[in-house]
């Protein structure tokens, strides 16, 4: 006769929470203050008291199994449940990780939780800046903005907002190289953008395939470096409308005839939409953009 399953333990199942969540066991052990091998333990533990496996590692990463969002479910309910309890007063509390372009971090996402976290002071946010495609597994982020509409598997992803790649120089290097009239005469003026063979994001790519080979130019990872070298007269900078409208330094190239449209998503793995916290960015992320001029 097999014997009876021990009781899980709370702070098992939390533990396993937060990595089916995250998807690594060391991004969960930083959440929840522990080290890596107090959460493999405390996951073990718990598969054990539940007669079966969890996690699983398959070739895009960590996922869960039947018997895992059994789990998950009761985790959440749980979750909530105390939540409630702390919650009475309208308060948040946990950690959001981010994953967002550099752009899209400075000018959008650290307004929004800053203001998100002045309502919620015991809400802690990790932002991290890079423009890369959506990830395809689980790595340590709760909530990716992407440019693009991503193609991933199981998550759930929507539309933030919508942007141009346009044209941009300072009046001083057009009255000093002249002004392009037509997308050819651009093949004269070094172009400021990325490093093409660092350039992770398709649709980024895409905006350069309309225009003619750049003479010798200052390119760069960082947006920002693409703004200051236009506005430096090192050349034709290709920005985004929001970074190249602000900049008095700028005015617009080639202004009706090229625009690159392109948008922002919001990705969440499939259990990112039933996380109060991750729920709470999300909505804090659209509501300052709604409030911005053009954007609303």
């Amino acid at each position: 006769m097999a014997s009876p399953l021990r009781e899980p333990q709370l702070d098992a199942l939390m533990t396993f929470l937060a990595a089916a969540r995250l998807g690594r066991y060391t991004a969960a052990a930083e959440v929840l203050g522990v080290n890596h091998s107090t959460v493999s333990r405390r996951i073990a533990a718990l598969e054990e008291a539940m007669g079966g496996r969890l996690l699983v590692r398959t070739a895009a990463g960590w996922d869960i199994t039947p018997l895992g969002r059994r789990a998950l479910a009761v985790a959440e309910r749980i979750e909530a449940s105390v939540r409630e309890l702390a919650e009475e007063g309208g308060a948040v509390q946990g950690m959001v990780r981010i994953a967002a372009p550099e752009a899209f971090t400075s000018v959008f996402l650290v307004p929004a939780m800053a203001a998100l976290q002045a309502r919620h002071p015991a809400l802690a946010v990790e932002l991290i800046a890079a423009t890369q495609r959506v990830r395809q597994n689980r790595s340590g982020v709760d909530l990716e903005i992407v440019v693009g509409r991503p193609q991933v598997h199981r998550a759930y992803a929507t539309p933030i907002c919508d942007y141009a790649l346009v044209l941009y120089a300072t009046p001083a290097y057009l009255a000093r190289e002249g002004t392009p009239t037509t997308i050819a005469e651009l093949a004269r003026h070094p172009l400021n953008y990325y490093i093409e063979s660092s350039l992770q994001v398709d649709e980024l790519d895409r905006a350069i395939q309309a225009l003619p080979a750049s003479p010798a130019s200052i390119r760069s990872t960082s947006v920002f470096a693409h703004v200051e070298a236009a506005a430096a007269g090192a050349g034709i900078g290709l920005l985004p409308d929001f970074l190249g409208d602000a900049d008095p330094r700028l005015v617009r190239v080639l202004d009706g005839v090229f625009s690159h449209p392109l948008g922002y998503w919001a990705v969440t793995r499939d259990e990112g939409p039933r996380n109060p916290v991750v729920a709470e960015a999300l909505s804090a992320i659209r509501e300052h953009i709604a409030a911005l001029p053009g954007k609303g």
